[in-house]
């Protein structure tokens, strides 16, 4: 009888660059619990032998998280490397992140609405974005009806796999105290130099190493932080000022906000996260409304 062949190449590319996100945070002194989050699953990838995109084709993200240590943060990391060929987190981490290209993978997304969308919501990432079309957010960009956003949002759902099951999620989020002080560590550890730098790709022309990056914890929080480095943040001069902070939870699902100093109202001068401020008030001047 005739022995089947398994060709396990593609897997082993997704788990390649699993194990690249992997090195990519160690370097830049990574929880080694998240960095062995991304070596396990590609382990399991190179002794998988069924290729990945048939998983995810005839199950889903469903069929992809009954593989061994692959929870639904990573398994929306491998779809994204199945679907795009790359990892964002991935691109991020070297600053080679282009998220207007990124969003201009959904139909209905052209390279206007792109920038506009990446300017004005403040997200880089498909599930960013999914969370801002189900939240009302996407429905405000400039260009962008409720129409628009309903149809870009069932796009979304397919492509960041959501479309089976029990429709959208929204992802827990740490508290404001906790995203404040993560904001406080990573501007006072950039100040203090004590923070490894990335070459971001964007807006650099002399491929200068000038944006920090920092990997911390917070209880079951695990958190990536850097200045912004849009459009919009260079325009205004808040390439100092905007600190993204991207969050993962212990299933490794990530979330992102924006921090920064607001201009204006009674929190004037005061950090703040853009689309809570509501809750900073509250925080940060007790239940003034």
């Amino acid at each position: 009888m005739k022995q089947l062949i398994v060709d396990r190449s593609f897997n082993n590319n997704v788990a390649r660059i699993l194990r690249n996100c992997a090195d990519q945070l160690h370097q830049q002194g990574a929880n080694p619990f998240r960095v062995n989050a991304y070596v396990r699953a590609a382990e399991t990838l190179e002794s998988e032998a069924n290729d990945v995109r048939e998983i995810l084709s005839d199950k889903g993200h469903e069929g992809l998280m009954e593989l061994p240590f692959i929870g639904r943060g990573l398994a929306s990391s491998i779809a994204q490397i199945i679907r795009t060929g790359r990892l964002a987190q991935l691109d991020r981490l070297r600053g080679e992140a282009d998220p207007e290209q990124l969003f201009q993978t959904v139909p209905g997304i052209g390279p206007k609405l792109a920038t506009a969308i990446h300017d004005d919501l403040h997200v880089d990432t498909l599930e960013a974005l999914e969370i801002a079309a189900n939240d009302g957010r996407l429905a405000t960009v400039h260009g962008i009806g409720p129409r628009r956003a309903a149809a870009i949002r069932s796009n979304l759902a397919a492509l960041v796999g959501r479309a089976r099951g029990s429709g959208h999620v929204a992802k827990k989020s740490p508290p404001i105290g906790m995203l404040l002080d993560v904001d406080r560590e990573y501007r006072q550890k950039t100040e203090a130099g004590k923070l490894p730098k990335i070459a971001p790709r964007r807006f650099n022309p002399e491929a200068k190493a000038w944006l920090p990056v920092l990997h911390t914890d917070r209880q079951d929080w695990q958190f990536t932080a850097l200045f912004s480095n849009t459009a919009r943040a260079h325009e205004l001069h808040r390439t100092d000022d905007w600190v993204v902070l991207y969050f993962h939870d212990g299933d490794h699902s990530e979330g992102q906000v924006t921090v920064v100093t607001e201009t204006h109202g009674p929190l004037q001068g005061q950090r703040v996260v853009r689309g809570r401020e509501a809750d900073c008030r509250k925080l940060l001047l007790g239940h003034q409304s």
